[in-house]
């Protein structure tokens, strides 16, 4: 046996003693990146039911405005309840912006599915059957 023919045999030996840490290695990464995801998709679930629950308080207010006016339109034929129309129209198209906005980020967190990692994890498998050949991003 020649000289080459034994670095070989051991560069072989080396590459199946590295697999589990390199198993090891990838799992590892998939969870940090499932974690990534996670977090991600929950925070945009947060923030979107957040903005949301303030749209919802901001149109009480706009009720209230709107009680305003109807009984100051009532008691007397002034520009008090023009006023308070007014202040309730801006009340609702904030309500609207901010609730178009809570729902896009809402959006943005449906489902939370770790899709990415999912989608990963597939590619690794096939990498390991021999399927196919993983792609670096």
């Amino acid at each position: 046996m020649t000289e080459t023919q034994r670095d070989r045999k051991r560069s072989l030996f080396q590459l199946i003693s590295d697999v589990p840490t390199l198993v090891r290695e990838l799992v590892q990464g998939e969870i940090e990146l499932l974690k990534a995801e996670m977090i991600r998709k929950l925070k945009a679930l947060g923030i979107g039911a957040g903005l949301i629950a303030l749209a919802a308080v901001i149109l009480l207010f706009f009720i209230g405005v709107l009680l305003t006016a109807a009984v100051l339109g009532l008691a007397t034929v002034m520009p008090g309840w023009l006023a308070a129309l007014i202040v309730a129209f801006v009340l609702l198209v904030v309500a609207a912006i901010i609730g178009f906005i809570g729902y896009q980020r809402l959006k943005k967190g449906i489902p939370p599915v770790p899709t990415e990692t999912i989608s990963g994890l597939k590619k690794d498998l096939r990498v390991v059957k021999g399927v196919g050949k993983r792609e670096t991003t």
